[in-house]
């Protein structure tokens, strides 16, 4: 493995130091996806049952304790905020969920840079080592042998290889992390909209 980073020429560099970069932020993904695993239907469930038993603070109680969940994030603000008028709390729910849709995105746009750019260095190390085997052609010119002209090309193989190899998995990597995030951000909406109904219908079954 070595051997063909070195027979990649300079721009390798980059690239590696991009590969190492994107894998970080995937590996980072991967875990924040897998602890957010959560049973959502039945946690919503428990949340709504105390709300129409009138008991909030044992909600806010079962929120707390999955805070670290956007929908406990979301569902804790909304019940705090429970006296606003119903279009009101829509709306601070809706600010609430882009808030932690926003926190998913984080260094998505950095993994989309380096898919976009490692086939692009992969691609300037093409040029470059094509250059060079011109270069070394045009120096020797007849005399010209196949070992004089290897270094150039394996520049320029090693590095598109590179480039793409890397760009490939990771884009597959950031597709699924965005449609985790769009799942996630759906599921959202949906249950605040469920919130502002239930408390609505609450605050009616009060005054009635």
């Amino acid at each position: 493995m070595w051997k063909f980073i070195v027979k990649g020429g300079p721009v390798m560099i980059p690239i590696i130091a991009g590969s190492v970069v994107g894998l970080a932020i995937i590996i980072d993904k991967f875990i924040m996806f897998f602890r957010l695993r959560q049973d959502s239907s039945a946690f919503v469930q428990d949340v709504f049952k105390d709300l129409k038993a009138n008991k909030p603070q044992r909600a806010l109680l079962t929120c707390e304790r999955l805070i670290s969940f956007p929908l406990a994030a979301i569902f804790k603000i909304g019940i705090e905020r429970r006296g606003l008028a119903p279009d009101r709390l829509e709306k601070v729910l809706e600010q609430a969920g882009n808030n932690q849709v926003h926190r998913l995105e984080k260094r998505m746009g950095a993994l989309a840079s380096i898919i976009g750019i490692e086939p692009l260095l992969g691609f300037l190390g093409t040029i470059t080592g094509l250059i060079r085997a011109f270069m070394m052609w045009e120096q020797a010119g007849a005399n010209i042998t196949v070992n004089a002209l290897a270094s150039g090309i394996y520049e320029a193989m090693i590095t598109t290889a590179a480039g793409l190899g890397i760009a490939i998995p990771f884009y597959l990597c950031y597709n699924y992390f965005i449609s985790k995030i769009k799942y996630i951000s759906v599921d959202l909406t949906n249950h605040a909209l469920q919130l502002v109904e239930i408390i609505q219908e609450t605050r009616q079954d009060s005054k009635a």
